[in-house]
């Protein structure tokens, strides 16, 4: 089975606003402005877009956006769900209109203000029992029990596989250490003035063991913005093409939104089924990848993307981080090369995009040499999406 939009597509544009704690713009206004930015990028003027993609959990509706960027007819437009799963799926819808004719031009975006806004699994009542009549939600079997944010349930996850495998707190040391040595070459990145080593991060504050303050993403204001065109059209634009290869969207047997707990096991999940699907349309392997940008809103996802995706065999993520197996330069597989989300900042992983068409385009930061091709990765403990970028 293909999807047939290999190589159809490409992302010519890209665009972003800077990263804070704390921005004083709208979610809407900081939409619009990387939107422009990405266009410009592309030299495309904002009337030729009549495709958008976005999350569901965005603010910003098509509607909103399309009115203030001043866009005219507009003929496709799709939304993705589960958050952090849906970066490369944005990506790739765009990529299956462009290629099939449903529009000529796509924009996609994700927009948020994390970093000032609330968090939502902190809203009034969470944790408590519904009552008798209520309809129960999944998050009733295990909230009660202490797993009330995201962090608590993927610390589930890496002590499991903590245990089985017998990867360390150094294998996670490995992933927060090397992606804050990225983010320091890049002067976008919001930790990208501190560095980190071993004994600040064995120093430091639990948040949910065993995961401490550095296995977490950042909390950020922020957006980015990609623009997508069919690839007759791509070398007329500004700057240098880059290709959709592949994409894939997966959910496992199962599945539920951050916790396998129940499926007899709880790491082959969401991303094993993505992988399994990207591979197949792709005509490239694991071994052809250059550069990888896998989701990291914590450290132990790395691990288990270098495992889901085959860089690595089951339970051998940690040891693939050893001696600099994740580091730019010279790492087998450099990974994250702007920071990520652990360092650089977390927009729902959407900068990892960005840092993939960066790289294969040849202006990264932390540029891998002779970098043709590119796998990016999104959430890793809910229905997700990837993407194979090339040259």
């Amino acid at each position: 089975m293909s999807t047939g939009i290999k190589d159809r597509a490409a992302v010519v544009g890209i665009g972003q606003t800077a990263f804070a704690r704390a921005l004083g713009e709208s979610e809407t206004e900081l939409a619009v402005e990387a939107a422009l930015v990405a266009l410009d990028d592309a030299g495309i003027e904002p009337a030729e877009v009549d495709g958008l993609a976005s999350f569901t959990v965005e603010s910003t509706t098509e509607v909103e956006l399309a009115r203030n960027l001043g866009l005219g007819d507009v003929t496709f437009f799709s939304q993705v769900g589960y958050g952090g799963g849906g970066a490369c799926a944005t990506v790739a819808h765009l990529a299956m209109a462009v290629a099939t004719g449903r529009c000529r031009v796509g924009l996609g975006w994700r927009s948020r203000k994390r970093g000032s806004g609330g968090r939502p699994w902190a809203r009034a009542g969470l944790g408590e029992q519904p009552g008798a009549d209520a309809t129960p939600r999944t998050d009733d079997w295990y909230r009660p029990w202490g797993l009330l944010r995201p962090v608590d349930q993927v610390a589930m996850l890496a002590r499991r596989y903590m245990h089985e495998h017998g990867v360390t707190r150094e294998h996670l040391a490995n992933v927060a250490i090397t992606l804050r040595a990225h983010a320091c070459r890049n002067p976008a990145a919001l930790m990208g003035h501190r560095p980190l080593d071993r004994d600040e991060y064995m120093a430091a504050r639990w948040i949910s063991e065993p995961l401490c303050l550095f296995d977490n993403c950042l909390e950020s204001d922020g957006a980015l913005a990609v623009v997508v065109v069919p690839a007759e059209r791509a070398p007329d634009c500004r700057q240098r093409p880059v290709y959709v290869h592949a994409a894939a969207q997966g959910f496992a047997p199962q599945q539920q939104a951050m916790v396998d707990y129940h499926r007899a096991d709880p790491l082959a999940g969401a991303a094993t089924a993505c992988a399994r699907a990207l591979w197949r349309e792709a005509d490239v392997a694991p071994d052809d990848v250059a550069v990888a940008q896998l989701y990291d809103a914590f450290s132990p996802s790395v691990l288990f993307a270098l495992e889901a995706y085959g860089f690595c065999g089951r339970g051998e993520g940690g040891e693939f981080t050893d001696d600099g197996g994740i580091e730019w330069p010279a790492g087998r597989l450099p990974v994250n090369t702007s920071g990520g989300s652990l360092s650089e900042a977390y927009v729902h992983g959407y900068n990892l995009v960005l840092e993939g068409v960066r790289q294969l385009r040849g202006t990264s930061t932390c540029q891998v040499e002779g970098a043709d091709t590119c796998l990016v990765t999104s959430g890793e403990s809910v229905p997700t999406s990837a993407v194979v970028l090339r040259r």
